[in-house]
């Protein structure tokens, strides 16, 4: 294959699975977007609310791991479709709900849809996409995320606020079934490589890698992470507001900052990881200063001005570190095992962005809105030593005679 062609087949897997994960983090905050019509229409607390979210990300995360082991199985492809038509059967179950357990239905087949796309996007990656661009890959599937993230809230609020909840959720099931459609008119790019066989009497070899210390330490990894990201993104504003007298649409703007901020950091981080092998230096270096920057924010020692540049900074930071995550994430997992491995890493960040929430709600109900950044900093500080303990075992021997 020549090397123009080569570039438009990356580009082209690259730009589809992007637009599939971006789906995926626009279904994450569909029902946190509608919040100010679902509680008074059900009459729920703030309480309640929460938990359909946290069922969301438990099922997902639940799910996430087992969905590994059948995309090495059946392909990541046919995963992956499956996936995103059952996110638009979500929205259309949650648009239909005359009841708090409808409602917490639609979440849970959510969750279903939600769980399939790490292992299978990382896998349809890491097998049509030539290994040289493959950082620039990670880097769009963090930046669509983002998009994703930010679209979400924008559209739902957008059609809720000029028809009905109800309306923006059957608005919401049309974007899978429309990025859906456009992945089957494109299906020979996503083929998936030949499903290898195990030998007769090898089954239970399949599970042999959750023995391994480094699978657990990439688990360590996000879910770790996902607990600092989950207190910017649930208590990041509130706790802004109350530090620094902020008004909402200014904490708003600063949450935003980040967002941006994040998805530039990416880009840049695609370029840094396609030429380094040092992914892990690149890893602690972001985190540490994330860390400190978060401290100096829980501080409120600067103006309010300089609490979006600090967001703003801690987003690029952070985001820097995003495609050398995943590359280094990728060395621990064999070629043949690339679902089940992604699966069960991934699903740390199930759990962390449910976890997280828990944790910071409890810090504003005790009135201390400085510890939401503070423990974000510790957090951020412990990915640096976890950090430390995948890259010493990434390119272990016993990983890769595990499968």
């Amino acid at each position: 294959m020549s090397e123009t062609m080569q570039l438009r087949q990356d580009a082209r897997v690259i730009g589809l699975v992007g637009l599939a994960h971006g789906t995926s983090h626009f279904y994450h905050v569909i029902l946190a977007a509608l919040i100010p019509w679902l509680r008074p229409e059900f009459h729920l607390s703030y309480a309640e609310l929460g938990a359909l979210m946290t069922i969301f990300f438990t099922v997902s995360g639940i799910g996430q791991a087992m969905t590994g082991f059948v995309v090495d199985r059946v392909g990541a492809r046919a995963v992956l479709f499956s996936g995103i038509g059952l996110l638009g059967v979500s929205a259309v179950l949650l648009s239909s709900s005359h009841s708090y357990a409808q409602l917490v239905l639609g979440a849970f087949v959510a969750g279903v849809g939600n769980s399939v796309f790490h292992p299978a996007d990382y896998t349809l990656l890491n097998q049509r996409v030539s290994r040289t661009r493959l950082a620039h890959g990670f880097s769009v599937h963090g930046i669509s995320g983002n998009i994703g993230w930010a679209a979400s809230p924008l559209f739902l609020t957008w059609v809720a606020t000029r028809t009905d909840w109800r309306t923006a959720l059957l608005c919401a099931a049309a974007v899978p079934s429309a990025v859906l459609a456009l992945l089957v008119w494109n299906r020979q790019a996503l083929r998936p490589d030949p499903i290898v066989k195990a030998a007769p009497g090898k089954a239970a070899s399949s599970f042999d890698f959750l023995k391994l210390k480094v699978v657990w330490l990439c688990f360590a990894f996000f879910l770790i992470s996902a607990v600092a990201l989950a207190g910017i993104q649930s208590f990041g504003t509130t706790s802004l507001q109350s530090l620094y007298g902020m008004s909402p649409v200014m904490a708003t703007a600063a949450y935003t900052c980040y967002m941006g901020a994040s998805a530039l950091g990416m880009l840049y981080g695609g370029f840094l990881g396609a030429g380094s092998r040092e992914h892990d230096r690149v890893i602690c270096m972001a985190f540490a200063l994330a860390a400190v920057l978060a401290l100096v924010l829980a501080s409120a020692v600067l103006p309010s001005w300089g609490a979006l540049a600090l967001m703003a900074a801690i987003g690029g930071v952070t985001g820097v570190a995003g495609p050398s995550r995943d590359l280094m994430i990728r060395a621990a997992a064999p070629a043949n095992a690339t679902g089940r491995v992604f699966g069960v890493v991934y699903s740390g960040l199930d759990s962390g962005l449910a976890l997280g929430p828990l944790m910071f709600g409890a810090m504003m109900d005790a009135h201390h809105p400085a510890w939401v950044f503070v423990g974000i900093g510790v957090f951020q500080a412990l990915v640096i030593l976890v950090t430390v303990g995948v890259s010493g075992n990434a390119r272990s021997p016993q990983l890769q005679k595990a499968l």
